[in-house]
């Protein structure tokens, strides 16, 4: 029996991704009889997944649930992911991966890249990427686990999933289900608020039937049903800085085997996002609407794609942002309730797992303690505010002047958070990651540099080892790279022999 302080009633309104992410979680972690989950949701409503792609982190949260990965990976028609090809970021024509492993080996507890520079100033060296075996892997279609080699690339390698929203919402309900969730089809028309507290106390649906609970997960959306429409809890508009606010999506055929990696083409006016998948593609247009129209978007992806159309195209219009608060009074939320940046680096799912792990560790009773509620909010708006630097940086550091959408983003005044990233690395090629953020060093490397970046100069402390050592030290890494991804297979081939789609 539990102690009257208890939570014995959870209630998530909305499904979708984040809804049942959170039910899967909750109905793992939390196991006992006089415990409620009760998820609502309404399919007459919809939800906005049109295709997704994720970053490492998804790891853990796969872990946490005790996954077999092969089977998520084959229920949800997914592919492997290496990274990010950007094009025409920088400069139209250039191309640049991000990608989910390191450069080198650190070498005198300095980062590689350091030495690469001064590496460059004896004469031609290969360029950089040459020494990032997820980037060979990515251009060569190639994709394995890592495995446990010591000191070995092979150990380094690191990868998330590109997969089908729909079918791994689909995915999260059967596991959570399974564990005890409650489903309710139905549309909420009322919310009833405790006038003493102001805490929500029920929701009501159309049909009339109540649904109590102490606990409420607002999973509903850019409407922020609980979160905004009961509680007026207000929302930071961040759409100086990440300017685009529609995106037109739609699906196509394939056209060949799938690349381990997700691809992301600057447009005039925004950019093209490619996700494949084992049985399709995805695709998307994500624009700002005072330079393009919606028509003249669809055109755009339409004119971008591979294969031929599936389906119908979907337009969305999103203000990127969050929630002035995540937490207020006894809801909390998740998913595009809380907050919403575009999809440019794969952060939303991201988001919504951290959000539960972060609602797990403060999990409260029924006192709902301030401080915590506090703590909880202040953290997230930190990793937003992280996540928001690190997607302008791809807008601010550019040379395009081709369009008036880059003119502006090249001009805008930015957070002086990322002014002061941007400082320290233009000055001595320094990066840091902060309070163990998403994005870590080799992530802002990857963009600065991609992008056209150009450091005065290395870390001093680089010019310690004689040239000679440096010499043999860079042949060698080069050398182990190019052997390691010999020895690798195919992406598709890998899909095949391990977890291939019946779709």
């Amino acid at each position: 029996m539990l102690p009257e302080t208890n939570i014995r009633k959870i209630l998530i309104v909305g499904g979708g991704t984040a809804g049942w992410m959170a039910a899967a979680a909750l109905s793992r972690l939390i196991k006992h009889d006089d415990v409620d989950i009760t998820l609502i949701e309404s399919e007459a409503i919809g939800t906005v997944g049109v295709g997704e792609s994720t970053i490492p982190h998804i790891l853990y949260f796969n872990r946490l649930l005790g996954l077999t990965e092969d089977d998520f990976v084959h229920k949800t028609n997914a592919t492997f992911k290496l990274g990010i090809k950007f094009k025409d970021w920088g400069h139209l024509g250039e191309r640049y991966i991000h990608s989910f492993g390191p450069y080198g080996v650190p070498m005198d507890g300095l980062h590689f890249h350091h030495f690469w520079m001064r590496h460059t100033k004896t004469g031609p060296v290969p360029p950089i990427d040459d020494y990032n075996l997820q980037i060979l892997a990515a251009d060569a279609g190639k994709f394995q686990r890592p495995i446990n080699l010591a000191n070995s690339p092979l150990s380094t390698l690191t990868y998330a999933f590109q997969f089908d929203a729909s079918l791994y919402a689909k995915f999260m309900r059967e596991f959570a289900e399974a564990r005890g969730v409650k489903r309710v089809e139905g549309r909420i028309n009322d919310v009833s608020l405790n006038a003493e507290t102001g805490h929500v106390d029920a929701v009501t649906l159309e049909n009339g039937e109540r649904h109590e609970a102490e606990l409420f997960i607002d999973c509903s959306g850019f409407r922020g049903l609980l979160i905004e429409q009961a509680l007026k809890t207000g929302y930071e508009d961040w759409s100086d800085v990440l300017p685009c606010n529609r995106a037109v999506a739609q699906a196509c055929e394939s056209t060949g085997a799938p690349t381990p990696y997700t691809q992301a083409t600057a447009k005039s006016a925004g950019w093209q996002w490619r996700i494949p998948l084992q049985s399709r593609t995805g695709n998307g247009h994500v624009y700002c609407s005072d330079y393009m129209s919606d028509d003249e978007a669809l055109k755009i992806l339409q004119e971008g794609m591979d294969g031929r159309p599936i389906g119908e195209p979907k337009l969305l219009r999103f203000k990127s942002g969050m929630r002035k608060k995540t937490w207020n009074k006894n809801v909390v939320t998740l998913g595009l309730a809380a907050g919403f940046m575009e999809p440019l680096e794969s952060t939303s799912i991201h988001l919504v797992q951290t959000g539960i792990a972060r609602l797990l560790t403060n999990f409260p009773d029924k006192s709902f303690n301030q401080p915590d509620i506090d703590y909880y909010n202040a953290r997230t708006r930190l990793e937003y505010e992280q996540v928001r630097d690190f997607l302008v940086l791809h807008y601010y550091v550019t040379e395009r002047d081709d369009s008036p959408f880059w003119n502006y983003c090249r001009t805008m005044d930015i957070p002086k958070s990322l002014k002061d990233r941007i400082a320290i690395y233009k000055e001595n090629a320094r990066v840091y990651r902060h309070d163990n953020e998403v994005f870590g060093e080799a992530s802002w490397f990857a963009v600065m540099h991609g992008q056209g970046l150009t450091p005065k100069r290395h870390h001093p402390l680089a010019n310690m080892m004689p040239d000679t050592e440096l010499e043999q030290r860079m042949s060698d890494i080069h050398r182990t790279w190019g052997k390691c991804l010999e020895s690798m297979p195919d992406h598709q081939a890998f899909i095949d022999a391990n977890c291939k789609s019946d779709l």
